[in-house]
């Protein structure tokens, strides 16, 4: 994977837990669980709609390789 997943955690966990990560509970992991999974698919999203005024449908495979390729996932 490229570092974007990591930039991604990264920014989530300076919002959810801008004082120390050494305090980190139960709850303050699920939400960045939750934020993380969240501004992934919202990254996901945003690169498909980039192909949206193409004069060719898109096809599911094509997708799937956009966003692996976004994400350095092979």
């Amino acid at each position: 994977m490229n570092n974007r997943i990591e930039q991604i955690t990264g920014q989530v966990l300076d919002q959810v837990v801008p004082e120390t990560w050494t305090t980190l509970g139960y709850d303050k992991i699920k939400e960045i669980q939750y934020r993380t999974v969240e501004a992934v698919v919202k990254e996901c999203a945003e690169e498909i709609l980039k192909w949206r005024s193409e004069p060719f449908p898109l096809d599911p495979e094509f997708a799937a390789n956009i966003i692996k390729q976004h994400f350095g996932v092979k």
